[in-house]
């Protein structure tokens, strides 16, 4: 565990990996709760976590280097199930990267359990984890320049679902009606940190 500052009042720290930016990210937000650290935004990535608002960022960062890295956190209760038609355009792409059928690439996805590892790149946008690493899927050689709201994407170890029409370079195997962000609802996002979710085929037009 390494800890860099961030300005006066902030602390970035660094993690080998993405399991372990999980497990201390929910370490963090406990210790929030239960008023042994106090800190405005806690923030996971990939492999960080950037706590910012701290009284002490070097009390902390002693604390942290000190310490070994927290056990996996117990999932969340809730599973958020999202409907989605498997219909993208690179469905067959990413069938024979997989070695699979369409219908294969569909069956395996909708049967694993994703939990958001992180959020990112637009508001609303969170990054899924839970496929096999033998299904790790490389991005698109050329993005597109617009990807429709909905759109549920594979690339690298993440499934991702985009919260509003952008441009992107992740393989496109589906689509979804949900909201994954809207500014009336509380919170605003649907996918979260730590949210567990699992995708639910319905059948095409």
């Amino acid at each position: 565990m390494r800890t860099l500052p961030v300005g006066d009042r902030a602390l970035l720290v660094e993690v080998a990996s993405a399991e372990e930016a999980q497990a201390l990210h929910a370490e963090l937000l406990r210790r929030r709760a239960d008023g042994a650290l106090t800190a405005e935004e806690i923030v996971p990535a990939a492999r960080t976590v950037l706590l910012d608002g701290l009284a002490d960022p070097a009390a902390l960062a002693r604390e942290l280097t000190a310490s070994e890295a927290p056990a996996a956190p117990a999932p969340a209760r809730t599973v958020v199930s999202l409907p989605v038609r498997y219909d993208g355009p690179d469905l067959g792409e990413v069938a024979a990267h997989w070695g699979v059928s369409e219908e294969e690439v569909a069956r395996i996805h909708a049967a694993t359990e994703f939990t958001v590892a992180f959020c990112g790149f637009a508001p609303g946008f969170g990054y899924l984890t839970g496929l096999p690493a033998r299904f790790g899927t490389p991005r698109r050689g050329t993005p597109r320049t617009a990807v429709p709201a909905g759109t549920v994407a594979l690339a690298g170890p993440y499934t991702g679902v985009y919260p509003r029409s952008s441009p992107g370079g992740w393989q496109l195997i589906g689509s979804t009606e949900a909201v994954l962000w809207d500014h009336a609802r509380v919170p605003a996002a649907l996918l979260t940190p730590g949210t567990r979710v699992r995708f639910v085929p319905v059948a095409t037009a």
